[in-house]
Formats: C-alpha cells, structure tokens, sequence
C-alpha cells in the first residue's frame, strides 16, 4: 500500500507473469498517488487468477478495508482484470477500467477459450464465478474484435456488469492498450478514470488518435486483412508497419 491515510483509493492487479512462484516489486502509480489517492497494489504469487484457497479471506479483508473510502477505483489488464471484476463487491468499486479481461477461465463457463486451459485445473468455477458477484461498478471493458475469445469475454462481463460498456478497439492486441501504450496515451487513460469520465467515445477517441503511429496497430490490422482476404489492404499495412519500425529503430540510435 502506498500513501495511506487519504479518501480515495486506487487498486492495481498484477496481471497474469512469467515469473509465476514470486512476487515482483510493487511501485505506486504516480499519477494516482500525486492525485491524493492511497494505492493498493495486489498480487497472486501464481497464476490462478487469484481463485485459490486465500480468496474469501482476501475478500473478507477488502470488504473491510475498502469501507474508509468515499471511491474507488481500478485498472486492470487481463487475470487482473477479472480480478478487479472479481473483487468489485467487495471493494465496493465505483469505476474501472477493464483491459481484456477473461469472463472465466473454466472450461465449461467459456468452452470457445482454450487459451487458459492449464491455469484452469485447479480453478474453482463456483468460487471464481461473476455471475453471483454483480455490483453496480461504472467504466468500461476494452478489447480488441479481432481477437474473437477476448471480445465475447466482454460481452459476456457487459451482461453481468450492467454498468460497464464494451470499447472495440480494433488492432489493439492482447491486452487491448498497445496502441495507446505506443501512442503515449496511458496518462489520458489514468486521467479519465481519476476524473470519472470514463466512456466508450473518450477510450476510442484516444485509440484512433494513437493508432496512426503505431508499429503494433499496423501489424495487427496487416494480419487481419490477410486472414480475411484482402490483399491489398494487407500489403498496404505491412509496408506501413516496416517504416515505422525503421523510423523508431532510427530514432533510438539517434538518442
């Protein structure tokens, strides 16, 4: 936890690691914390998505502790994600924004996703459910509609979650900020949030701002187009995507 003491509260998940079996080092987020926020950082040690043998009582405790806090709020990326989702009663979260975030990872909750399927053996379908967890949280999920798993995830949260709106931000990868990461725009996202003004339109406005200059965007969108048969659009985006890897590869060597 960093800057205790304040009426505002601003929690972090660590999303799904390599490093699985450790806990890395936590650092505040700056902006929250340069805003008045005290920050709560939470970690899974393993990749469970945060559904294991210590979850009612970490939900007990940030019932608790969430109460000395007129709002709340949260960002997170895919495992952290759900897991901010997860944890939204609880924490009696008022706004967050949810970045490809995984509905569940239980076979029989989401058969279309095989993505997570080594994670989900010991993952309790019950106990990690959203569907008995509805709270009245306002934000909005991000996902990239190419990436079908990812998009119907956010439907599905969107039908639990009545009070979070699904932002397609196409080429934007896994997780769906890539693009905004590439186009300096993560501080916009941090604004919004802290500001609650956190919509569909401000989130793909940023994503169309960002995406012209993007490596990533231009990659994605060339793949795409190859998948669906369009030629020339492919080759258009792959051209676009190697100049603009140059020009950053050129730009770093001159620093």
């Amino acid at each position: 936890m960093f800057n205790p003491g304040q009426d505002r509260l601003f929690v972090s998940f660590r999303q799904r690691t390599q490093e699985a079996g450790a806990y890395s080092e936590a650092v505040p987020v700056k902006s929250f914390v340069g805003a008045g926020y005290t920050h709560l950082h939470l970690q899974a040690r393993l990749n469970d998505w945060y559904i294991n043998s210590e979850t009612q009582a970490l939900e007990a405790e940030l019932d608790r502790f969430s109460r000395q806090f007129a709002a709340v709020h949260s960002i997170g990326f895919s495992m952290g994600g759900y897991a901010a989702l997860r944890f939204a009663k609880a924490l009696n979260l008022s706004h967050l924004i949810a970045v490809s975030p995984q509905y569940s990872i239980a076979p029989d909750h989401v058969p279309f996703d095989r993505r997570y399927r080594k994670f989900a053996k010991e993952f309790d379908p019950d106990l990690g459910g959203l569907m008995e967890r509805e709270h009245p949280v306002q934000g909005v999920v991000l996902a990239d509609p190419f990436r079908t798993a990812d998009l119907v995830h956010a439907q599905m949260i969107d039908l639990v979650f009545p009070g979070m709106s699904v932002a397609r931000l196409a080429a934007s990868g896994h997780p769906a900020t890539q693009v905004l990461r590439q186009g300096g725009k993560l501080g916009a996202l941090q604004r919004l949030l802290r500001t609650e003004m956190v919509g569909v339109s401000q989130l793909c406005k940023l994503h169309r701002t960002s995406r012209r200059g993007s490596p990533v965007y231009w990659r994605h969108l060339a793949q795409r187009a190859e998948q669906s048969g369009r030629q020339e659009l492919a080759a258009t985006a792959e051209r676009r995507h190697i100049q603009l890897m140059k020009d950053k590869a050129s730009e770093k060597a001159g620093r």
